[in-house]
């Protein structure tokens, strides 16, 4: 049995919430300081986090939809990329406010510099507000083919984002390797095209 498009809106709702609560329950734990003594790093973890699941959700999208044969699928794809590229703003936005500060965001150039991981989470940010900026109908028939090609670089943010990761705990704890794990497992599933890339 296949998805309605009733269901489909029904289930773009859930997906809403899905990344609206986190925030609001963000936003009440900081208040209630429910954190531990570094608020910074765990505001940090956590927004990096729900990008990280976004993006993981946006990618599981496709092939999802091919196995189970729910085309309609497809359409909650946009929703998940946007909600990914809402909480990488908000990641970036706490480490500039809170870990840099307000009056110090100068530095985050020579922070760039001298922390190669935050130069990796920078291009990922950047790459996601190039693909937000150009996700609607509009900009797709604008671009034509070349829509498809801006938008394969999610794979780069697939990749950079769980080094970034990974590169960023001073400590190695599971969590960021089964991020690591869950892109690798998605970009793999996806190697026909990867392969026609390189045709």
């Amino acid at each position: 049995m296949r998805l309605t498009a009733k269901q489909i809106t029904g289930l773009k709702v859930v997906l809403h919430l899905a990344g609206l609560l986190p925030f609001i329950w963000l936003f009440w734990a900081a208040s209630q300081g429910y954190f531990s003594a570094d608020p910074a790093k765990d505001i940090q973890h956590f927004t990096g986090r729900m990008a990280l699941k976004f993006l993981l959700g946006s990618l599981l999208i496709t092939p999802l939809a091919r196995v189970a044969k729910q085309p309609l699928l497809i359409r909650t794809r946009r929703l998940l990329g946007l909600w990914c590229f809402a909480w990488a703003s908000l990641h970036l936005v706490s480490y500039s406010l809170l870990e840099l500060g307000l009056n110090n965001l100068a530095l985050l150039g020579q922070e760039l510099v001298t922390r190669p991981y935050l130069t990796l989470g920078v291009i990922s940010w950047l790459i996601l507000f190039a693909l937000a900026a150009t996700s609607t109908q509009a900009m797709q028939r604008k671009l034509g083919r070349n829509w498809q090609r801006l938008h394969n670089f999610v794979y780069v943010v697939a990749i950079l984002a769980p080094i970034h990761y990974l590169w960023s705990v001073k400590v190695l704890s599971p969590q960021p390797l089964l991020y690591a794990a869950a892109a690798i497992v998605l970009l793999c599933w996806r190697y026909k095209k990867f392969r026609q890339w390189w045709r």
